[in-house]
């Protein structure tokens, strides 16, 4: 496969984007901008952690509903659902139907409740490697988990949070920006 796709308006991208319109939006709009807040990162890590094991597009794709039924991903409310909660989002087919990781996304908000305003936001871009680093070339120069995202994963693990392995901090670090893994010859680059 190239490492770069031309688009319609002839930009050249990261060739994971394809044709799907939705895909290009979030590689030109969202993937790898640096991103901040606590809410934030929240959503981010509660939706990688939907994602393990699933592609990317499919969560994409049900992002607006994941917001929806997780309350805007505000910590404060998620970290008050109960039983109930639980049922409900196990029966809403607009989200993934994973008992663990529904618990585990609540689990983590009651975490993030108990730290301080900014604290996630310090603690995540704490594991972000300096920069400037070699951009890579093609998909093959593109690691799925490095010295960083394991530290982050080993700190989140330790203080009680779930679903936040290696592979899926390093799909953090990316999307929010604390790593630019958008290939060489990339209009994003």
């Amino acid at each position: 496969m190239n490492a770069l796709i031309s688009g319609p308006d002839e930009r050249h991208r990261c060739a994971w984007v394809g044709d799907d319109a939705e895909y290009r939006r979030y590689h030109d709009e969202e993937w790898g901008t640096p991103l901040h807040g606590d809410r934030a990162l929240f959503e981010k890590m509660s939706l990688e952690g939907f994602q393990a094991g699933l592609s990317w597009i499919t969560i994409l794709r049900k992002r607006p509903r994941f917001r929806e039924a997780f309350a805007g991903f505000d910590p404060d409310v998620v970290a008050e659902f109960g039983v109930g909660d639980v049922e409900r989002l196990m029966a809403d087919a607009g989200i993934i139907r994973n008992r663990a990781k529904i618990e585990a996304t609540i689990g983590n908000a009651r975490l993030v409740r108990e730290m301080t305003e900014g604290e996630l936001d310090a603690l995540m871009w704490s594991f972000a490697p300096p920069g400037p680093r070699t951009r890579p070339r093609s998909m093959a120069d593109v690691p799925a988990v490095t010295p960083e995202s394991t530290a982050m994963s080993k700190e989140l693990r330790r203080r009680g949070f779930r679903f936040v392995g290696p592979t899926t901090m390093y799909a953090l670090m990316q999307s929010a920006g604390m790593v630019d893994d958008h290939l060489e010859g990339c209009w994003r680059a």
